[in-house]
């Protein structure tokens, strides 16, 4: 096939080719509540322009510079559940929005499950988001840290600065990381690297829960994360600049941070500079310290956009990198060593983003550029002297180009182009040039109490692995091809309840190191032999839900089977060499079983109350036995009191949740029992003006027990506590 990065020049050219100018039209309307009185300050956005507008004093507003079409718009105001429509406007459109009263945090849309905005109570695949105040509190510098707390999520952990998103028990290479819709491609699949993207540069997180690769095609086999930057400032506008920073610190690990902003927009340019910067010492437990857990990371980003009235055009770059170390998986750091090992991180991306009407359609590029450096160091056998012990490096060309029609269809062609080089004197795959291409075809139809979605996907991928004498590897090439494809429909049963069902099938590829290991992997002490022949992993989910959203009560309960055909896991051997347990990667059918609860609440006045729960079990159908790393069953029960407009403050809110875990006792060759366990969390948040600007404070409490006990997915769980009582406190403004 022809790589990617000589078809990006054609496709740029196609997407931005001058086109035969049409008419601007003008949206106007008014937004009022239930009881016809006016809504001021309420967003009207049109989503595929990226334009908004906000209502003024009696609720009117006015769109302009737009073209005839047929537009996702967005209608939100705090306090207020958001409506979302796909309306034609042409001349002389007039759009009048009624907007009801509401107690809880809701997004007007989501993007990850359609690649096109789409209300999530249209969606029939189940999503959820993390944004505003509680993706404030929960930002880290793993984004698998972040998304734990939501139903069906949790986080494979190393410490408190490596972790890999968990959907419904699938991770690493089964759950596809992507940035504003563009792929992240590391070497995240390995256990002691994740996603390499800081949830600090992020608005909003979306997750789909369950298959993807009718949208994204390898490695969405259990679900999608997308992490959406912050949106620039409209470019059209002029005189515009805005600063933000923030400082906060974490007590448990003297873990200490700072966020610095800056944007604006200066006819016709947008513009922001986003830098996070973070240090951390060691952990503590209730048992003490655990040596060589701190780390450091410098991330950041760098945006530049345009924008007309046929659309926008935006440049981003984009850096994650850090040194994070790392316990040896016999235990903590020998006294006697000054230093354990530790992984240095670097990644970095150019991204182009393009939305165009041409022609009377829709059209929207991603193409990226992404270079990934992965090494590791740590001391020399029989030594005190740190050396280099691998260095992976990743070199990744890639891109979307989509054309969305009516008012629901998509059509997108994809492709990329990889190549792996690696150094060091452990070379833990071959050096490998990765190939891959696919297309697709989605349509949604909405018909009176009906949503409806469907599509078809085709993909290829080709690998060529030359040969390595240290693995005993001769080379080797490798062509694959998949079929993709979902079906899925919401029925509104009334106005507050909706019924969802979906169908999906799902692949991926096989990693490098599953195909091609064949040496030690001393971080987990082991000794890993790949299988050259295995065949793309596959895999069928039904997914059904029932969810409400009446004025005062929210609640989404969701159960799902999925079926997969070689399955990939690792196994032991029972031989040995080098004094470490040779294990070799293996195939076997599978079945997963699970689902979600969530309900929330508003009580009385000013008091919100919420609970969840999530359970998956795994068996690898082959052996009669559980899969490995399985998460347990979970649940939170919480509440908050809100409080606005106060004489002290624009806004407070105090919160208390309670975690409760199950042991895990279901266990396959490898995995180590945990006993259950409970945990205390709080959080209080003022909002408040200060010297002419809104300051914000957060404070946190983590465990706030300091209960001893051993997270099931942490692969620190064998020898050593989890995180014991952590205090975070977090000082912002104009972020």
């Amino acid at each position: 096939m022809i790589p990617f990065r000589k078809t990006l020049p054609a496709l740029l050219t196609i997407l931005l080719i001058a086109t035969i100018a049409d008419a601007q039209v003008t949206l106007t309307g008014h937004v009022t509540d239930s009881e016809q009185r006016p809504i001021p300050d309420a967003v009207v956005a049109i989503l595929e322009q990226d334009v908004k507008a906000v209502t003024d004093s009696s609720g009117a507003f006015t769109v302009t510079d737009l073209l005839p079409g047929t537009y996702t718009i967005s209608i939100h105001r705090t306090g207020f559940a958001p409506e979302t429509r796909t309306e034609t406007i042409d001349t002389g459109t007039v759009l009048d929005v009624t907007l009801h009263p509401t107690p809880f945090a809701m997004e007007p849309v989501v993007v990850v499950a359609t690649r096109e905005p789409i209300s999530p109570g249209s969606s029939p695949l189940p999503t959820s988001t993390l944004s505003g105040d509680q993706l404030r509190r929960n930002h880290t510098v793993s984004l698998a840290h972040s998304l734990e707390e939501l139903p069906g999520l949790r986080a494979l952990t190393t410490g408190a600065q490596v972790g890999k998103p968990v959907i419904r028990g699938m991770t690493g290479p089964r759950v596809l990381v992507l940035e504003n819709e563009h792929r992240l491609e590391d070497y995240s699949w390995s256990d002691e690297d994740g996603p390499s993207v800081d949830a600090r540069l992020a608005e909003r997180l979306e997750v789909v829960r369950g298959p993807a690769s009718l949208l994204y095609g390898s490695d969405a086999l259990g679900g999608a994360v997308n992490a959406i930057p912050r949106a620039l400032p409209d470019p059209r506008e002029t005189g515009i600049t805005r600063f933000g920073i923030e400082l906060y610190g974490a007590s448990n690990n003297r873990e200490f941070g700072t966020a610095l902003l800056a944007e604006g927009a200066h006819k016709p340019i947008g513009w922001r500079l986003f830098l996070v910067g973070r240090a951390a010492e060691d952990l503590n437990t209730p048992d003490g310290k655990l040596e060589n857990t701190g780390f450091s990371a410098v991330n950041g980003e760098a945006v530049v956009g345009t924008r007309d009235d046929k659309g926008d055009v935006q440049l981003r770059y984009a850096r994650y990198g850090g040194e994070f170390k790392l316990l040896e998986a016999e235990g903590p750091a020998n006294a006697e060593e000054e230093e354990g090992p530790e992984r240095k991180a670097a990644d970095n991306r150019i991204q182009l983003t393009a939305k165009r009407l041409i022609g009377g359609l829709r059209w929207e590029f991603h193409g990226q550029w992404q270079g990934h450096s992965l090494i590791e160091m740590a001391d020399a056998p029989g030594t005190h002297t740190e050396s280099e012990q691998f260095n992976l490096q990743l070199l990744t060309f890639s891109g979307d180009l989509l054309t969305h029609f009516g008012k629901g269809g998509t059509v997108g062609i994809s492709g990329m182009y990889q190549t792996n080089d690696s150094k060091g004197p452990i070379p833990l795959v071959p050096d490998a040039n990765t190939s891959a291409g696919g297309l697709f075809v989605i349509e949604q139809v909405h018909t009176g109490n009906w949503d409806l979605s469907g599509g078809l996907r085709g993909d290829i991928h080709h690998i060529k692995a030359d040969p390595n004498p240290d693995l005993a590897f001769t080379g080797d090439t490798q062509d694959a091809s998949a079929i993709s494809a979902n079906v899925g429909a919401v029925y509104h049963l009334t106005q507050a309840w909706s019924l969802r069902g979906n169908v999906g099938n799902a692949w991926r590829a096989p990693t490098l190191l599953e195909r091609y290991a064949n040496g030690p992997r001393l971080s987990e002490a082991r000794f890993e032999i790949g299988t050259n022949d295995l065949d793309n992993e596959k895999g069928v989910t039904f997914d059904a839900g029932l969810h409400l959203e009446a004025s005062r009560v929210h609640g989404e309960i969701s159960a799902f089977a999925s079926k997969y055909t070689d399955f990939i896991y690792l196994t032991p051997t029972g031989q040995t060499q080098d004094s470490l347990a040779v294990y070799r990667y293996e195939q076997a059918d599978a079945t997963l079983l699970g689902g979600e609860a969530a309900l929330e609440v508003e009580a009385v006045g000013p008091l919100m109350l919420h609970g969840r729960v999530d359970y998956v079990r795994g068996d690898n159908d082959d052996l009669d036995e559980p899969l490995p790393l399985i998460p347990p069953l979970r649940g939170f029960v919480g509440g908050d009191l809100r409080f606005s407009k106060l004489s002290w403050a624009n806004a407070f809110e105090l919160g208390a949740e309670t975690e409760l875990v199950d042991q895990q006792d279901r266990l396959s060759a490898f995995d180590t029992a945990t006993d259950s366990y409970t945990l205390f969390h709080a959080h209080a948040t003022l909002n408040r003006d200060f010297f002419g600007r809104d300051f914000r404070i957060d404070l946190t409490g983590r465990n706030l027990g300091d209960t001893s006990y051993r997270d099931f997915m942490s692969r620190y769980k064998g020898f050593a506590l989890d995180q014991g009582r952590n205090v975070i406190l977090r000082i912002s403004t104009g972020l």
